[in-house]
């Protein structure tokens, strides 16, 4: 099922937060898998995300709705920094984030789901898992309603 917009609105946009590129690589690839066409912006880490939700540093904001795709571990700003930046801000305090991680550690989850995250993604068996999101991000589209 292709899927462009949300309920009557404007297209879901992701923006994925992914210094990998191999990560990032196979959550796109997963997308066009399912022929969901999402548009996806990716930040190699938390500052230059914080930009382009700003809109800063020569960044095109991004337009809601959206949800964020962040990894943990990144250089600069990690993602935990990002999301507790994104909660400190008026603006972006209820920005929607899924965390992805290869970190089962309790301590990891603790701190993503303190800070209001959305959901915690387990990126252990690459192939599947991003097939798991891609469904995940099509039914949150589809069925969510957006401020």
């Amino acid at each position: 099922m292709s899927m462009t917009a949300t309920r009557g609105g404007p297209p879901l946009s992701i923006l994925l937060v992914e210094d990998d590129d191999g990560d990032a690589k196979a959550v796109r690839r997963a997308f066009e898998k399912a022929k969901i066409v999402h548009p996806i912006r990716r930040a190699v880490d938390g500052v230059e995300a914080l930009d382009v939700m700003r809109g800063t540093a020569g960044q095109t904001k991004l337009q809601p709705p959206y949800v964020m795709l962040v990894d943990l571990n990144l250089p600069r700003m990690n993602g935990i920094q990002l999301v507790k930046a994104l909660r400190a801000d008026e603006n972006l305090r209820h920005a929607i984030v899924f965390v992805l991680s290869t970190s089962r550690r309790e301590e990891d989850k603790m701190a993503a789901y303190d800070l209001n995250v959305a959901g915690y993604i387990l990126k252990s068996t690459a192939g599947q898992d991003f097939l798991n999101l891609v469904d995940l991000m099509n039914c949150y589209g589809r069925i969510v309603e957006f401020p």
